[in-house]
């Protein structure tokens, strides 16, 4: 089964490296899907079927924190799972979004194993081969 796929991120460059990590990660990727801030994210989940996000924490118009709690009130959207990518991460704050449903706390830069077996832990087991 391939993973349709969201990357929300307010640097181009950041999600072309997430794009590229993916691709030779390994994981089962269908569309991948691309938002510069939590409200296009929210507009994105909202128009597609999206299996994955990955979201930065600080972007300009909707934060990723914002996006989370506009995530949780919308049935369609609620489950999809959310894997956080981002620089900061002080251990207060990797707990608030474990509490808010965040399934995994990426650090960037991320490397091809560190996703793929993140995506693995969230999404199940797939064939990588």
């Amino acid at each position: 089964m391939a993973y349709n796929i969201l990357i929300v991120d307010d640097s181009k460059i950041i999600r072309s490296v997430i794009k590229k990590t993916l691709e030779i990660s390994g994981i089962p990727v269908g569309d991948i899907f691309e938002a510069s801030n939590g409200l296009e994210g929210l507009t994105a989940m909202r128009e597609h079927w999206i299996d994955l996000v990955f979201a930065d924490l600080n972007m300009p118009v909707m934060n990723g924190l914002e996006m989370l709690d506009m995530m949780a009130q919308e049935k369609l959207i609620q489950k999809i799972p959310v894997l956080i990518c981002s620089t900061e991460g002080s251990k207060t704050r990797i707990e608030e979004l474990f509490k808010k449903g965040v399934r995994a706390f990426l650090r960037k830069p991320i490397t091809p194993e560190v996703l793929r077996n993140v995506v693995k832990e969230v999404m199940g087991d797939y064939d990588a081969s």
